[in-house]
């Protein structure tokens, strides 16, 4: 049941939480201010760069509206750590975890060759991104502890979402529907993380309204390599 992982956790936190990573060359200049921190240019080509890694994309394809939702990320990573720092290196197992599954993305990447090749294509080393994993596993480590306690999903909640949304969907594609006993766990855990993702959006949204955050860009397409 592939589509009970559309709004997994993991993918939530990693849009809004994605840090930045090396992307080449970029001559500096301000592009937005975050309650006085300056983020600049470059963490802005760095940060298309990682989610350009991410997804096997070429950076420079980024269209102006998807580069202007990475400089929203950023602002919203700014504000999170302004609340919830974190203040150690992340398991290394975990971080090594991470790593691999950021690896088996590349085509190739079995080879510590096409690997290195595939690193430095995006202006990066092992080494800057194990770190920049091991604080985004650490950050939403964070976050988790924040917003999980408030999550409760009762059986109501889970008989609803089968009856009105997972039957009826299941029906629309012609597939059988499995008991409910089967995906209790399932539907439960998806509704959780459909509830963290909503409490993450909310606690930006208030995190925002708070802050001073001054756009110095006035392009969102525009490049300054």
């Amino acid at each position: 049941m592939n589509w009970l992982r559309h709004h997994a956790l993991a993918a939530a936190l990693s849009l809004a939480l994605a840090a930045p990573l090396s992307a080449g060359t970029v001559v500096d200049r301000i592009v937005t201010s975050v309650n006085g921190h300056a983020v600049l240019q470059s963490d802005w080509e760095q940060e298309i760069a990682f989610e350009a890694l991410l997804n096997g994309r070429d950076p420079d394809a980024f269209t102006a509206p998807e580069r202007a939702a990475a400089l929203d990320r950023l602002v919203d990573q700014e504000l999170l750590r302004e609340q919830v720092r974190p203040g150690q290196a992340a398991p290394a197992a975990e971080v090594a975890a991470r790593v691999a599954e950021v690896r088996k993305m590349q085509p190739g990447a079995s080879s510590d060759t096409v690997w290195q090749a595939a690193l430095q294509r995006y202006g990066l080393t092992e080494s800057e991104l194990e770190k920049r994993l091991s604080e985004d596993i650490q950050l939403m480590k964070l976050v988790e502890d924040r917003l999980r306690p408030s999550i409760q999903i009762d059986q109501k909640a889970v008989e609803s979402y089968y009856k009105d949304e997972l039957l009826p969907e299941l029906a629309k594609a012609g597939s059988s529907a499995q008991p409910l006993t089967q995906v209790y766990g399932q539907i439960k855990t998806l509704l959780a993380e459909k509830k963290m993702s909503e409490l993450l959006s909310s606690w930006l949204a208030t995190l925002r309204s708070g802050s001073q955050i001054r756009t110095l860009t006035p392009n969102a397409g525009e490049r300054n390599r």
